[in-house]
């Protein structure tokens, strides 16, 4: 049914292993390109670079895909983003398109670069308009990778796409402006969205995907604790809405479950033992579909 294009790269692994998760793996074919999935919502898999995918969807060659907000504009394509996907280290802080310059060479913004210097980038258009909208005079390279290491004996100017800006340091860069900042979408044609069929298939997949992130970094706990207790507990419990309580069978003891950020649990067991709670069990979670 659907025609699913995935990215390669940096993003690949965690795309595999967040597939796999919402119980779609994707399975390796002969051809590297075409893996597989076992899904009848799935009709075909193809693996391509992030920078080609916006403009494949747009034109109907794909119906669903994951990429860039950075390559979605920097291609214009005309397409439905219908989800943010922070799954990955680098998708899940954001990353941003900078302007940087040798450390040494004195400017400080965008504003002081000399008129006639060359920035050598992977997003043409993307800087080119930035320049342009500024009345700033420069000659923009395309950079097919290492972009950072041809300044500054070829190049005057960097435009590149940075997490922490720690490569650029290291380079002896410094980042004088942001163009944008992107993070990872998933992305559907106009026309794949407007065909009912697909677009429930569509919200099935997102629906399945969506579920592990939001499960990702929390934990189930489960706990009994005694009637007098019970608001003591209940008190110090984060919950996601209101935590579950039932009544144990011919006690005066109650079962609670809740949600809770994994980050928090090594305080919050002993709290909750603190306060009475007992038989308190942590569950790791798959999904969580609200």
């Amino acid at each position: 049914m659907l025609n699913l294009v995935l990215p390669k790269g940096s993003l690949q692994e965690q795309t595999m292993k967040l597939f796999k998760a919402a119980d779609l793996p994707i399975k390796k074919a002969e051809r590297a390109y075409n893996p597989k999935i076992d899904d009848p919502r799935i009709k075909s898999v193809k693996m391509l670079r992030a920078q080609e995918i916006p403009k494949f969807i747009e034109e109907g060659y794909f119906d669903l895909g994951i990429t860039g907000l950075d390559w979605i504009t920097e291609t214009g394509s005309d397409v439905v983003e219908i989800a943010d996907l922070p799954y990955s280290k680098q998708s899940a802080g954001g990353v941003k398109i900078v302007i940087a310059v040798p450390s040494d060479s004195g400017i400080e913004k965008p504003e002081d670069i000399k008129p006639g210097s060359k920035v050598t980038t992977e997003f043409m258009n993307l800087t080119k308009r930035y320049f342009d909208e500024r009345g700033i005079d420069v000659k923009v390279y395309y950079s097919y990778g290492a972009t950072e290491a041809k300044v500054p004996d070829m190049m005057d100017v960097v435009v590149d796409l940075t997490e922490t800006g720690e490569t650029l340091r290291k380079n002896n860069l410094k980042i004088i402006g942001v163009i944008m900042e992107s993070s990872t979408k998933l992305i559907t044609s106009k026309e794949a969205w407007n065909d009912p069929v697909k677009r429930k298939a569509i919200e099935e997949i997102r629906t399945l995907l969506l579920g592990v992130i939001e499960a990702r970094g929390k934990v189930l706990i489960a706990l009994n604790v005694s009637e007098s207790d019970l608001q003591g507990v209940i008190d110090i419990l984060p919950a996601m809405k209101r935590p579950t309580v039932s009544k144990l069978w011919n006690s005066d003891f109650y079962a609670l479950e809740t949600v809770v950020s994994k980050s928090e649990i090594n305080i919050l067991i002993p709290l909750l033992k603190d306060k009475g709670a007992q038989d308190i069990i942590e569950l790791d979670i798959q999904k969580i579909v609200k």
